[in-house]
């Protein structure tokens, strides 16, 4: 069995504060005496701390799952265990459950267990339920913990998970699933900042060699109830912990790259953009315009002649207009949901600057974003403070940038004015912009919960002074510059 530091064993001064308490003695004994075994790889860093049991012997509605709980022919009672982790490779925290269904001769005849938000029957190669000892018994993904009977289904998905396992670790920061909203209160960008710099330094290798072996009965058993409403309490408390132990200048910054990696490729083209992400980017930096057809495109200038050497002014033209006019050895603009979807497949964010704004062009955006997963990984920022205001009253869970060139501008009145997440000083012209950024800006601007977005920026040592103070993103045409 596991001995690792991270053992639930192992008891902190917030973990003392679940609740025990069993108010019936037989569910507690058929879950303990049912409690699944769970092969970890060996690198595995994170064991289950507790698992919220309760016992069905009718038909029901699961209270932690999106299920309906029905006895399969021959079970009179089934165990749901929803067992939670701290900690999962892409963010605090993981809930995951396992059912195992028993008969009047308490002997397991069946098993599922949940795998990427849904759930599978467990069966082995013979085709039954995997059990040792008469013990259910199933694998956890490296890192992610969904559950499978067979090694095969978590091969599949290798090349992924090693991925999410080192350059993914924390980018998912404070994770609020639909059972915990309005329960959990801890996701920001600052909460998120320091679960990211927790991970990003447990991140791991998978093995693949699944020969440690976890027995649920290690982690505290209690009902349900109970685990749920000491979860909120828990989330809180590793997020007060890493706060106070993490710096801000150990924290991470974003790498933004400026236009996708520009210096490398033709500003906002998908090589860009792909390059961008190949180079260990978070964000991509893209300028929205519109046609005079309402489409979102990406570009810089109103017209087309700087980067394609073309006549025309986008907002007077066709999108089919625009897309004609690229000259040969030029990628065409993107449209905004061509551009969305290409984030998505090689995962990377998108800071928007937008240069231009409409209420029907903005809904066409914010329904991209959505449609692909991607509204919570996207930032809308501009110059003009009306339209971050704009955006803002419209879409009110949008996050949202307001920027400005004048070292004289007051950050913090102008944010709280417009609703803004995040400021962003564009001093780059400045030989040392970190200067500008006193101790007492930051403290300000910290003090408001506002995030500190700079641009661009391809000196190294201003790269460094700049994350040295703990800026929450920073842009470059060269992102390289600013993966560490």
């Amino acid at each position: 069995m596991s001995t690792k530091p991270d053992h639930p064993t192992i008891e902190d001064e917030h973990f003392v504060t679940l609740n025990r308490h069993i108010p019936n003695e037989e569910d507690y004994a058929l879950a303990e005496r049912h409690a699944p075994l769970i092969r970890f790889d060996v690198n595995e860093p994170f064991f289950p701390l507790a698992a919220g049991y309760t016992v069905f012997r009718e038909e029901g509605k699961s209270p932690s799952f999106p299920r309906q709980i029905t006895l399969i022919e021959g079970a009179t009672a089934a165990i749901e265990y929803a067992v939670w982790w701290d900690w999962d490779m892409g963010h605090l925290y993981e809930l995951e459950h396992i059912w195992v269904y028993v008969n009047d001769a308490d002997e397991v005849v069946a098993v599922d267990a949940s795998w990427h938000g849904g759930w599978n029957p467990m069966r082995a190669e013979e085709g039954k339920a995997p059990l040792r000892g008469g013990r259910a018994i199933v694998y956890s993904e490296p890192g992610k913990h969904a559950f499978a009977a067979t090694l095969a289904p978590l091969l599949d998905r290798k090349e992924e998970n090693v991925a999410n396992c080192g350059s993914g670790a924390g980018k998912g920061g404070v994770l609020v699933t639909d059972l915990f909203k309005g329960l959990i209160h801890s996701r920001n960008r600052e909460n998120n900042r320091v679960v990211h710099a927790y991970l990003q330094r447990r991140s791991f290798e998978p093995s693949y060699t699944f020969s440690d072996l976890f027995d649920l009965r290690q982690a505290a058993l209690v009902p349900w109830d109970a685990l749920k409403t000491w979860i909120p309490s828990r989330v809180e408390w590793w997020c007060r912990v890493l706060d106070a132990a993490i710096p801000f200048g150990q924290r991470p910054v974003l790498a933004i790259a400026h236009r996708g990696a520009s210096a490398y490729a033709q500003e906002g083209s998908p090589e860009a953009i792909r390059k961008a992400a190949e180079l260990g980017s978070d964000m991509v930096e893209v300028d929205v315009r519109f046609t005079v057809d309402n489409v979102p495109v990406i570009a810089h200038d109103s017209d087309l002649q700087r980067v394609f050497g073309v006549p025309g002014n986008i907002s007077e033209m066709t999108l089919e207009a625009v897309k004609a006019a690229t000259p040969e050895g030029k990628a065409p603009v993107l449209t905004f949901a061509e551009l969305v979807k290409l984030c998505r497949e090689v995962r990377i964010g998108l800071y928007l600057d937008i240069k231009a704004i409409n209420a029907e062009g903005m809904v066409t955006m914010t329904e991209s974003l959505r449609e692909y997963g991607m509204f919570n990984y996207a930032i809308f920022g501009s110059f003009r403070p009306d339209w971050v205001a704009e955006i803002k009253a419209n879409i009110p869970d949008a996050q949202t940038s307001v920027l400005f060139s004048s070292v004289h501008v007051e950050p913090v009145s102008l944010a709280l004015a417009v609703g803004a997440d995040y400021v962003h000083p564009c001093w780059e012209r400045f030989d040392t912009p970190q200067d500008y950024l006193t101790p007492e800006w930051l403290a300000a601007v910290r003090a408001q919960d506002l995030g500190i977005v700079c641009w661009h920026e391809e000196r190294p040592s201003v790269i460094a002074a700049l994350k040295a103070l703990g800026v929450d993103g920073i842009c470059s045409d060269m992102p390289d510059l600013l993966v560490d």
